[in-house]
């Protein structure tokens, strides 16, 4: 390869599963004028990165996988050399295409004892052989920020939780399920991510800390991994001035950052992915279409993730990049590219996915993560078992919950998604409750989705009832529920899925055996 086409391989714009034939037809010239490297799958142009959730809400395509599979093959074909194929799976092919296998969220997963810190590798191992079946070779993932900010608008649910130790732990244990797949993994976002409220899609967020706090809580999981074996790291666009000489510079385009602490006094020396380029903290600060590629690559990147500028950028760093150091993040890549067999092309013909299977071990890993948020149990005020009505908060009544619990033994069930349902006057006749609560949204905004009047109307029903309370969502969304301390018992579930509720309802009836694992 000349110079450009070693550079062309940094590159990996973003592709769109449900794009039009013409920019399918841009794409394709894209690969074959300049060499690129890679591609990064989002699921469409209205649902990339920064809102991915609301995808997962508010829009219903067929086929996607499909549509995901022959343009993994088409754009492959328009390739001289192999692309790397990679995406944000953070739970599974199901955080971008639908009717996949989708895995609990970080959170959830943090929720398991480190005893069953198995459980995480085998999350990580079957993640990783749902993308390599599909020609996926890079999952950016896992995340290896630390949750020390509840109102975190972007962290928050994609971190395994508050604990440095278990955080880093458990972030090691699904990269090497991912690797041992053949998949390669990707810890995100350094220097750290956990401790901001401003989404880095949007805004730059600043993390306002000396870099000993920085070393010792947000950087810990990095260190820890660099330290056995980790071989691609994420970098975020934050900002962390003590880590470079008091400027406010995103992470990803600061050789400080990059170059000085990440690869030489941490000593990496892996591949070092910017974030997506497309995201506003980073791509309005410089006009001129390639600056911000040149600026990144400076810095230490080797592959620029969701560039938007292609060709300007590998005239930039063409024109001013140093050889040596375009040959180092080359060989990188390439060295990458052989590792996971890109060389010897395979056509993906058959993708199947056991799904009794499936389901089956997500119910395992649920009877590990269901637990206990607020018990304030006495003798006087536990729900009487055999008297109690069943009220399903934000979900149809008929649910999987409800249905076990009916299997076992039948109670008046109730439905309240608004202030004005007929339901809230038909329960003051009961004096045990026992409710579903579904919480809409997994990101705190908007009280995760939560209508308040009926949040508040809640509590003032169970004011003087003896209930307990199933949260079916992000465990940080209790804090929405005005007296969660006169309720006297409150379990999280975390996830929706079929089998974790059907899961819920053998706890409830004291099939389980949980534990307490923190008081909200």
């Amino acid at each position: 390869m000349n110079l450009k086409e070693k550079i062309g391989q940094f590159f990996f714009p973003a592709a769109f599963i449900h794009d039009s034939e013409e920019n399918i037809a841009v794409l394709e010239q894209i690969i074959r004028q300049h060499h690129i490297g890679g591609l990064t799958f989002f699921h469409s142009r209205h649902a990339a990165a920064a809102n991915f959730e609301n995808r997962q809400e508010n829009l219903d395509y067929h086929d996607t996988l499909q549509k995901l599979l022959g343009l993994i093959e088409r754009y492959q074909k328009a390739s001289r050399t192999p692309l790397l194929i990679s995406i944000d799976a953070e739970y599974g092919l199901a955080m971008r295409i639908e009717n996949t296998p989708q895995y609990p969220y970080a959170i959830t997963l943090g929720a398991i004892p480190e005893s069953q810190k198995d459980l995480i590798w085998e999350v990580g191992y079957r993640i990783g052989k749902d993308l390599k079946q599909c020609g996926i070779h890079i999952n950016f993932a896992p995340v290896a920020d630390i949750n020390s900010n509840p109102n975190n608008p972007v962290i928050g649910y994609r971190s395994f939780g508050t604990d440095k130790m278990k955080v880093s732990r458990f972030a090691m244990a699904m990269y090497k399920g991912m690797e041992t797949a053949g998949v390669s993994a990707c810890y995100k976002h350094f220097p750290g991510h956990g401790d901001t409220d401003i989404d880095s899609h949007l805004g730059l967020p600043i993390i306002h800390k000396s870099k000993k706090e920085l070393m010792e809580l947000e950087l810990f999981p990095y260190i820890e991994g660099i330290k056995s074996g980790l071989k691609m790291i994420m970098v975020g666009h934050l900002a962390a001035p003590a880590l470079s000489s008091g400027k406010n510079i995103p992470a990803s385009i600061s050789k400080e950052i990059i170059t000085d602490l990440l690869i030489d006094e941490l000593g990496f020396d892996g591949i070092v992915v910017s974030d997506a380029l497309n995201m506003k903290s980073v791509s309005d600060l410089f006009r001129e279409p390639g600056k911000l590629e040149l600026e990144a690559f400076n810095a230490g990147v080797d592959i620029l993730c969701f560039s938007e500028n292609v060709s300007e950028g590998i005239q930039m760093i063409a024109d001013e990049g140093k050889e040596k150091r375009i040959n180092r993040s080359f060989e990188k890549i390439m060295d990458l590219k052989n590792r996971l067999g890109l060389m010897d092309r395979k056509t993906v013909k058959n993708v199947y996915f056991d799904w009794d299977d499936h389901h089956a071990f997500n119910e395992k890993l649920a009877s590990h993560y269901i637990s206990v948020l607020v018990d304030n149990d006495t003798e006087s005020d536990i729900i009487d078992s055999r008297s109690f009505a069943k009220v399903s908060v934000f979900s149809p009544l008929f649910n999987p919950f409800f249905g076990e619990l009916d299997n076992h033994q039948s109670t008046p069930s109730f439905e309240i998604n608004s202030v004005k349902d007929l339901a809230w006057k038909d329960l003051q006749q009961f004096e045990n409750l026992l409710i579903a609560l579904y919480v809409p949204s997994a990101k705190p905004i908007n009280h995760f989705g939560l209508d308040m009047e009926v949040m508040k109307k809640l509590a003032e029903l169970t004011m003087n009832k003896k209930c307990q309370l199933y949260l079916f969502g992000n465990p940080l969304a209790i804090k929405e529920l005005p007296n969660k301390r006169k309720v006297c018992k409150i379990i999280c579930a975390y996830q929706n899925f079929e089998n974790v509720q059907k899961t819920a309802a053998l706890h409830f009836l004291d099939e389980l055996d949980t534990e307490i694992r923190f008081d909200m």
